[in-house]
């Protein structure tokens, strides 16, 4: 007479069964796991894209705002001032939340978005303090401090545009800023 191996007692279909069904059960949990976190990380990567995306976005509109103010009347009166000072609570905004600088999963774009913000905040903070505190720098200084700044907006568009693949979001309403136009006078048309 020959034995089963698996056949241990008379209810050997029962512990198969239980062992096999575990063995699934843990198999699943853990698929489960899995596929869980890589939509948390897809979900926290698309958030950091669309925050940093408005950012840069918004940053954009306020230094291309501040440079057409720059230029009429005082260069670097108290309007062309607020919008700086708008301008840097707009980098105060990616300082706090650097950290989720870390959820975008490719480096290069983690390295040129982080390189942008610093060359801009550096020359908006040296400018802020020249006007805030005079005499420690003339018009000319400040005018090369800004011109470096809006020369560097230029690679804000294809670095937005690639935060906004990752965010599935097109930044384009901040397009639609009228650039160099004159404001609106909201005239209601009698029709």
């Amino acid at each position: 007479m020959r034995l089963n191996p698996f056949d241990l007692s008379p209810h050997g279909e029962t512990l198969v069964a239980v062992v096999v069904g575990a063995l699934l059960a843990t198999i699943s949990g853990v698929a489960a796991n899995q596929l869980e976190a890589y939509f948390r990380r897809r979900d926290r990567e698309r958030t950091a894209a669309l925050l940093f995306g408005e950012v840069l976005s918004g940053l954009r509109v306020l230094l291309e705002g501040a440079d057409r103010a720059r230029r009429i009347g005082e260069p670097y009166g108290p309007f062309t001032l607020r919008m700086l000072h708008a301008a840097r609570r707009e980098i105060d905004i990616y300082e706090r939340n650097r950290e989720s600088l870390l959820d975008l999963r490719n480096a290069a774009l983690r390295v040129d978005v982080h390189v942008m913000m610093v060359t801009i905040a550096m020359p908006l903070d040296g400018i802020i303090d020249s006007i805030v505190n005079p005499g420690s720098a003339d018009d000319q200084t400040r005018d090369e401090a800004f011109s470096f700044i809006i020369d560097g907006l230029a690679a804000l568009p294809p670095l937005v545009a690639r935060l906004g693949k990752i965010a599935r979001h097109r930044f384009e309403d901040f397009d639609r800023i009228p650039r160099g136009a004159a404001p609106s006078t909201n005239k209601i048309n009698p029709a």
